[in-house]
């Protein structure tokens, strides 16, 4: 569980999103992704992901990017759930969440936002700092864990010897409770990387906004 300022209470994996939207990275293959992504109430698709999730037997909810990477006989099949938003300076992750926002969908789930190009990898991870302050409940679920941009002080409850990872943005203050190794106000990104919790309850205090990794 997690628990913020606001004392709201939030799973950490066993999370409901309004919607999950797969990236065009590795399709997942551990079983909390795939669960979250099976699971799901309505997925979209970054376009060049609907290729494979559609070869899988599923049909996305919608389709959403910059239309470059889909397939023509899925675009002529599917054209009533395609959005092409041909928009360069944004990527088609975030096409996708503020497609979700505009629809009412603020918690959101990510699968398949990491690997085949680490670039892409950094970016969209980063890009979770960008939702946070759209004020959006996200969190990328990768094959080895979990990322979510926190703000202030979080409580969330762990395995002891949960490997954790805390990525600094512009939070001062940075202290924790349950952490192997103490935490500052770290300036590199690497600082906070390797940390582990040494009892269930973890709790970070902050001020202002980072992220937080947590294995499964």
């Amino acid at each position: 569980m997690v628990q913020n300022d606001n004392n709201m209470m939030m799973n950490i994996f066993d999370f409901k999103p309004d919607i999950v939207i797969l990236g065009g990275g590795n399709y997942p293959t551990h079983s909390i992704p795939l669960s979250i992504l099976n699971n799901a109430k309505r997925v979209q698709c970054c376009d060049g992901a609907a290729n494979e999730f559609i070869n899988r037997g599923k049909t996305p909810w919608r389709i959403i990017g910059d239309g470059d990477s889909i397939s023509s006989e899925i675009k002529s099949q599917l054209h009533d759930i395609i959005r092409i938003f041909p928009d360069q300076e944004t990527n088609d992750q975030t096409k996708n969440i503020i497609y979700a926002k505009n629809h009412g969908f603020n918690n959101i789930a990510i699968v398949g936002a990491t690997g085949k190009r680490e670039d892409h990898t950094i970016g969209n991870i980063s890009l979770l700092l960008e939702y946070q302050k759209l004020e959006l409940n996200v969190r990328i679920f990768t094959d080895c864990g979990m990322f979510m941009a926190c703000k202030d002080k979080i409580q969330f409850n762990v395995n002891i010897g949960s490997q954790i990872s805390i990525f600094n943005y512009d939070a001062k203050d940075l202290t924790a409770n349950g952490l192997k190794y103490p935490i500052r106000s770290f300036t590199a990104a690497w600082q906070g990387t390797l940390n582990e919790a040494t009892e269930n309850n973890v709790t970070i205090y902050a001020k202002g906004i980072y992220i937080v990794f947590i294995n499964y």
